[in-house]
């Protein structure tokens, strides 16, 4: 599907013109089952033809919504019309001279921000998983009506979403519209229980929906998203099209993730994440929370209004390659935690041990030696999202270590400029050339504009950490500012980094291998590449039995590996499927991957300047010797 989309935001003013009238209803929630009408007043005269997208934009998968329809037929002046299925997307309707509709039943049961899902207590749904596009003529204005649960399911529900009313009333069920087809798949809907919380940002309206039993002290957080949307709108200036947003949230026991659109976002996290009434820290989960927040928002700019070339227009029916998702995700990810501390959210010492924690996550895998960012990139659609037993091995992240480079681009230039010049500039600069003239970045566009900006030749940084696999030189970069990068051995197997030690260095022996417990199983997860358990033979899947005749599972096994130290022998028992497999490990020392940042005893002034240009943002020209 080739689609351009205007991305206006404003819907048609001619009612007049000819536009596509889609109808969607939660027709059984309890059979998961959405109806899903669509009016064309003029189809192709040889046929219409409609087609679901394959995929969902900010999630580099296929995943073939068609597979949800259970049922399509077509009617026009009250008579059915024959409707065939080319391929697995699309659907053929014979000609006819009036108006087509289309009607199709959907199941929906996909809980995760890319799907729809329905049930008793709730409806929500993604555009891509629920709207055909009337092939042919996808800039055409669309109106959408959202009709109400059957009688005596969901009398309380509220309607949630960031389309823009054609009546409706507010957080009401009606009619919505939307400028095209484009503008219409990109505004997610959530219809349940709301609680909602409202503020400003700019004198733009935001609003927080908050679906899911948690308890909150929502004038909190309408505070502090209010003082991170911001920041971030200061930063790039509101896109001329942005006059409402929404943060759309899902609340579970344990749950973590986004999706970005341009008028809103989609988010999950777990309920012991949020704030509660009397509490006044950022604690741990809180600021999770709000870098998760922070981080959607971000992507207001990068990737859904500055963009790939290749997704410049987006084909939703095949794979858009491209190397650049370590600008659009690592950069985003860079800017989202940075964020909360240039708006005061969270403190400098914060900051630094989420730095230490990502680094700690991307020298943990021995994938950063197999996979440059670009290639992880290019191959998200077959890689990255559909990982497996060896992807630490294999797969680096272009979210994670995406973020370091761009951490350490902003420091080299800083650096290198006497800080007349960061990657706050060259950002800024991308935006103007790609964001706001809507022309798609080029594969190379990112090291062009960061050399014409700043005037420094970055060839060789882009080869070696960009195309390349080499580590980033981030203990020197850090040096420049008066901050020490330390590596440790983990604690423990809960140990993600951030902090020095808290007692003595750990001697026991090392396995390589992470070990998990599902299904009521002990199991290795993983093996790392080289390590004691590879040599040995050990297994992802391996069931654990015994370590030197003494059950071993996940709980204990950090407590025994204690008693031996590097070079020991110990024999390990498990089930390999249904038989008993016996393998002798020569065991390892713990190695020093786990980062932790402090600040250097006596740092000189030129140092400290430094840090606080960066930490806080630095107006350009503003350059500190």
């Amino acid at each position: 599907m080739s689609q351009s989309g205007s991305g206006t935001g404003v819907p048609a003013t001619d009612n007049n013109a000819i536009r596509h009238r889609y109808r969607i209803r939660p027709a059984n929630p309890g059979a998961h089952l959405y109806e899903v009408r669509l009016e064309v007043e003029e189809p192709d005269a040889a046929g219409q033809l409609f087609r679901l997208p394959a995929w969902i934009p900010g999630s580099y998968m296929i995943r073939d919504y068609a597979k949800n329809v259970v049922s399509a037929r077509a009617e026009a002046d009250g008579r059915e019309v024959t409707l065939q299925k080319t391929d697995k997307s699309s659907w053929l309707a014979d000609p006819v001279e009036t108006p087509l509709t289309l009607v199709m039943e959907i199941f929906g049961y996909d809980p995760s921000v890319r799907g729809s899902h329905l049930d008793t207590t709730h409806a929500y749904f993604n555009g891509p998983c629920v709207f055909p596009e009337v092939v042919g003529q996808h800039n055409l204005p669309c109106d959408l009506i959202i009709q109400a649960p059957p009688e005596g399911i969901g009398s309380d529900w509220r309607v949630a979403t960031s389309l823009r009313s054609a009546g409706a009333e507010k957080y009401g069920f009606g009619a919505y519209a939307a400028s095209d087809y484009a503008e219409l798949i990109d505004h997610p809907v959530e219809i349940g229980q709301l609680q909602i919380g409202e503020f400003e940002a700019r004198g733009i309206p935001h609003t927080i929906a908050i679906r899911g039993t948690a308890r909150v002290d929502m004038a909190r957080i309408c505070h502090d998203l209010a003082t991170l949307c911001d920041c971030q709108l200061g930063f790039l200036g509101p896109p001329k099209n942005l006059d409402r947003y929404l943060f759309l949230l899902m609340v579970q026991e344990e749950g973590y993730g986004g999706l970005e659109h341009r008028w809103s976002s989609s988010l999950v996290c777990s309920r012991s994440d949020l704030p509660v009434r009397g509490e006044s820290t950022v604690k741990e989960g809180y600021r999770k929370f709000l870098g998760l927040c922070s981080h959607e928002y971000f992507h207001l700019w990068n990737v859904k209004r500055m963009k790939p070339e290749a997704f410049t227009p987006y084909d939703l029916q095949k794979e858009s390659h491209t190397g650049l998702l370590w600008v659009f995700e690592g950069i985003t990810s860079y800017y989202d935690n940075l964020m909360l501390l240039r708006a005061g959210l969270i403190t400098a010492e914060s900051y630094l041990e989420l730095i230490a924690k990502t680094i700690t996550r991307v020298i943990r895998g021995q994938g950063r030696f197999r996979q440059s960012v670009e290639e992880s990139s290019f191959d998200a659609w077959t890689k990255f999202y559909k990982q497996d037993v060896n992807s630490s091995n294999a797969v680096v992240s272009y979210y994670t270590k995406g973020s370091l480079i761009a951490l350490a681009l902003d420091l080299t230039l800083r650096h290198q400029s006497d800080g007349r010049c960061s990657l706050d500039d060259v950002v800024r600069e991308c935006w103007r050339r790609y964001g706001e003239t809507g022309e798609g970045m080029p594969e190379r566009g990112i090291e062009s504009v960061a050399e014409s900006v700043s005037g420094i030749e970055l060839g060789d940084f882009f080869e070696r950490y960009v195309r390349g696999t080499a580590d980033l030189p981030l203990r020197l970069l850090f040096e420049e500012l008066g901050i020490v990068l330390g590596l440790r051995p983990a604690e423990d197997a809960k140990d993600s980094g951030g902090k020095p030690l808290r007692g003595e260095r750990p001697t026991g022996g090392w396995l390589g291998a992470g070990l998990v417990y599902r299904n009521n199983k002990n199991s290795i997860s993983l093996v790392h590449a080289g390590s004691p358990a590879e040599r040995a033979g050990l297994a992802p899947g391996d069931e654990l039995v015994a370590l030197d005749n003494l059950k071993l599972t996940v709980a204990n096994a950090d407590t025994l590996l204690r008693d031996y130290r590097e070079g020991d022998s110990v024999r390990l028992t498990v089930f390999r499927g249904d038989e008993l497999l016996r393998f002798i490990v020569t065991l390892g020392s713990p190695p020093d991957d786990t980062c932790y940042l402090t600040l250097a005893d006596n740092p000189s002034t030129r140092a400290e300047s430094r840090r606080k240009a960066w930490l806080e943002g630095v107006v350009p020209g503003d350059g500190l010797n």
